[in-house]
């Protein structure tokens, strides 16, 4: 459905299609009401104009084909078995309905996902266990349970600006917040910190996949 602009996929279910959210121009509506199973979603749109509200993806692939940052509507979504690929940067995924009182973060989810194909830059699941999912191997490295384990963390020293920017602030994340994954070569280049130095300290703890 095209709306002024705005293209919209709600109270239906889709099965076994490709669907190419690529117009620029347009704003893409997922929701509600909306169930797509072994779907494959191109993406290529801001993160503006693109909206999840209360959807279900089954066993879905997301192709990122343009960064998404800074994009919560993840939270609006109920993922199972699905995978991403591309590059997402401050990304959140899974249960946080403190996030807004309105309904869409209210029922978000996320389970057997993976996410190996991806790019994940200051990305956090929330609210639901992260041991069903796979996470991106180095030089992306993935916290687990960064609040509870934020002490042990900052026992160590961490290369450049990594611990006083990072590390020390583990604690105040949101409390729903089960795992954290970071980009090296991104904090290489932001924090001044080495990513052989970087790793070289990460490979002391069980609580960091890499």
């Amino acid at each position: 459905m095209d709306w002024l602009g705005n293209v919209v996929f709600k109270d239906q279910e889709i099965e076994n299609e490709r669907l190419e959210l690529t117009d620029k121009n347009a704003n893409y509506i997922l929701g509600p009401n909306l169930r797509l199973k072994n779907c494959t979603l191109v993406l290529k749109v801001a993160s503006r104009r693109l909206s999840i509200d209360r959807a279900q993806f089954v066993d879905c692939t997301f192709e990122v084909k343009q960064e998404l940052k800074n994009y919560q509507d993840w939270i609006g979504a109920s993922l199972k078995g699905c995978r991403f690929k591309g590059r997402l940067t401050g990304c959140d995924f899974g249960h946080w309905p403190e996030y807004s009182s309105q309904p869409w973060c209210q029922l978000g989810s996320i389970e057997d996902c993976d996410f190996t194909e991806a790019r994940l830059d200051g990305c956090r699941i929330m609210g639901c266990d992260p041991a069903t999912l796979r996470f991106p191997k180095w030089p992306c490295f993935t916290i687990l349970d960064p609040i509870g384990r934020a002490s042990e963390l900052r026992s160590v020293e961490w290369p450049g600006r990594f611990g006083s920017v990072v590390v020390d602030e583990l604690h105040t994340q949101p409390p729903r917040t089960t795992a954290l994954t970071e980009h090296a070569l991104t904090i290489a280049k932001q924090l001044d910190a080495n990513p052989e130095k970087l790793r070289a300290v990460i490979e002391k703890f069980d609580c960091i996949l890499y």
